[in-house]
């Protein structure tokens, strides 16, 4: 059986920018042990499957080392392959993931919107094993919750600037590690670290903006803000806080159209 695969490049108006994805867009579920060796043989920090049901499309999303309950970049990506490539009808599309139901919206300026769950992070005293000693940073107020630790430095230099030591980071007991700062271009930059996820840093980390976008709204005290996340290729957001959600607004463009084949 030949099935249809797209890569895309989300959180970014630019080829080769913000963060690929492969999207796979489905008629019903494969295995999910076929759907985890599609996502580590594209060899991406995502791969994402969906398949429609009456109102909208269940979704799920792959890193070549575990399924994950959220991901903003890949959710951006399938949104941009219904709108842009499917022809998908509407201007609203809802995404039903194991993280609740998920809004997409298609603007006027063909950039695209998701509403997701808020995550704020709470301050923790007890520091876990390797989160320093990874980083190779001194002592910063630390963070936690229900998926990453997060860590804020206190510029933006200093985000730049960081060298992990992955393997002492994946003993961290998180699906990752957040480093944030306040931005020079924008109100907040961030890298975004999941070795414990099979992947090392992580291009454009929307799931990571529902975290950083509340800390950051309390600290400037307003609920609109610019971010960028500082990874090779750079990825360009603007988030908002909507009481206990988050929207996230960006572009992608279509890298790859093809077919992936399964022998059943």
């Amino acid at each position: 059986m030949e099935y249809p695969i797209y890569v895309v490049d989300a959180f970014s108006d630019q080829l080769f920018g913000g963060n690929p994805a492969a999207v796979c867009p489905l008629d019903t579920w494969l295995p999910d042990e076929t759907m985890q060796q599609l996502a580590v043989e594209n060899n991406l920090s995502e791969t994402v499957f969906f398949v429609p049901q009456a109102d909208g499309f269940n979704i799920r999303w792959f890193t070549p080392g575990t399924e994950v309950k959220l991901c903003g970049h890949a959710t951006l990506a399938s949104a941009h392959v219904l709108f842009s490539i499917l022809n998908y009808p509407s201007d609203k599309i809802i995404f039903y993931s194991k993280s609740g139901p998920l809004e997409v919206f298609r603007n006027e300026d063909q950039s695209i919107t998701l509403n997701f769950p808020s995550n704020p992070p709470e301050l923790v005293e007890q520091i876990p094993d390797g989160l320093f000693e990874g980083l190779g940073i001194g002592i910063v107020p630390v963070y936690k919750t229900s998926f990453d630790y997060m860590v804020v430095l206190p510029n933006q230099q200093a985000v730049v600037d960081l060298s992990p030591d992955f393997s002492k980071l994946a003993k961290v007991p998180a699906r990752g590690v957040i480093a944030t700062a306040k931005g020079l271009d924008s109100d907040f930059v961030s890298r975004c670290f999941y070795p414990q996820s099979g992947i090392n840093e992580d291009p454009v980390t929307g799931s990571a903006h529902t975290i950083m976008t509340p800390y950051w709204a309390a600290h400037f005290q307003k609920t609109s803000l610019s971010a960028i996340q500082l990874s090779a290729r750079k990825g360009h957001l603007q988030v908002a806080l909507l009481g206990n959600r988050v929207a996230m607004t960006g572009k992608a463009v279509t890298y790859l159209k093809g077919q992936f084949q399964i022998n059943e």
